[in-house]
């Protein structure tokens, strides 16, 4: 193979292969926290691929039929229904039982789902909670066109607007492409997206020419391991390697490390046994609550802006063309990015929840 352009850099096209390397920030999380916990609720029931959605095939990702396939031109009656179960029941166990045990929670929502569910909308708006977009739908946007994606953006956004109250703050596309993060940035009102698995911590990047912040996802700590071959068979299973996960972050945060830990949850997999799990995860959390502050995406992003502004990480004082007229200013509500240095004293912060 002929020698490319790219041998022996370590950032290059949008990717950074040394991040923060073996000196990591310390976050200083509010109430000295050694873990910050943040519950992802996947909302996409919907917005699948669908024949009846105008697509060319069915859908056939995350849901009880392991690796299934796709049917070309053909809707897949058992997939509809399933991811139907997500809407009309799932949701509402996930819902109920966080609000039962008083953990706040960031919905990823598609937005053509939401227009089809009043109701959830309904409940959301009361929650309280960071309704996240997670796009207009719920497909793989690798191959769609820079103008449709342009307007799923700010469809989705008019969507949340007019049936939440307030427009979305964070970004996750899922399926993203390769001009996804650049729309993000260029459409100037989101304060971070999360189509990134590169970290253990929020960090920014200067891809498209002014500081925007990453807030990584993870397909680790995420229910759909249950559906994907060769993984774990029920709840407790999950439940165990959550508890692992968390565990191994506070010691880590205790030695002078902390993290920040997500954990994704999909509504047409909250069947009984994996939402027993997802109960048993809650209550661990609690007996560990001195160490975890539990908290939304959102809560997370505007604790980076405050403390860990982008000129220390880019080199850079960010842009003031992008996103003043969406956002206080680029450190988050309240301030210059100038009057936020991180240091090491105790933020006693009252966003977000330890529980």
């Amino acid at each position: 193979m002929a020698a490319h352009q790219n041998d022996g850099l370590s950032s290059y096209d949008g990717r950074d292969i040394k991040g923060y390397g073996g000196t990591p920030p310390n976050p200083i999380w509010p109430k000295n926290a050694k873990v910050a916990l943040n519950f992802v609720i996947n909302y996409e029931e919907g917005g699948e691929k669908s024949l009846s959605h105008g697509d060319g095939e069915s859908e056939h990702l995350i849901c009880d039929i392991v690796d299934g396939k796709p049917y070309s031109g053909q809707r897949n009656m058992n997939v509809e229904s399933l991811y139907d179960y997500g809407s009309r029941a799932g949701f509402w166990r996930l819902f109920q039982l966080f609000q039962k045990k008083k953990v706040p929670a960031t919905v990823f929502a598609v937005g053509m789902a939401l227009e089809r569910n009043p109701a959830v909308c309904y409940e959301l708006h009361k929650s309280g909670w960071e309704v996240a977009s997670h796009g207009y739908r719920w497909i793989d946007y690798q191959n769609v066109d820079e103008e449709t994606q342009r307007y799923h953006i700010k469809k989705t956004i008019d969507i949340h607007e007019r049936l939440l109250g307030k427009r979305p703050i964070g970004f996750y596309q899922g399926k993203p492409n390769l001009l996804t993060r650049q729309l993000v940035v260029e459409e100037g009102g989101f304060k971070y997206d999360s189509d990134s698995y590169a970290d253990d911590l929020p960090y920014w990047t200067m891809e498209h020419g002014t500081p925007h912040l990453i807030i990584p996802y993870t397909l680790n700590e995420n229910d759909m391991r249950l559906v994907s071959p060769n993984n774990y068979a029920h709840g407790e299973q999950f439940c165990n390697h959550l508890k692992q996960t968390l565990s191994y972050l506070i010691e880590e945060g205790k030695a002078g490390s902390p993290k920040m830990m997500t954990v994704g949850l999909h509504c047409r997999l909250a069947r009984p046994g994996m939402a027993h799990g997802i109960s048993e995860f809650l209550d661990y959390v609690r007996l560990h609550s001195r160490d975890i502050w539990v908290c939304t995406r959102e809560e997370i992003a505007d604790h980076w802006y405050h403390h860990h502004p982008p000129r220390a990480q880019c080199g850079s004082t960010p842009s003031a063309k992008l996103g003043d007229t969406n956002r206080e200013s680029w450190a988050g509500p309240g301030g210059n990015v100038s009057s936020y240095e991180a240091d090491e004293e105790v933020i006693d912060e009252e966003d977000g929840d330890i529980i």
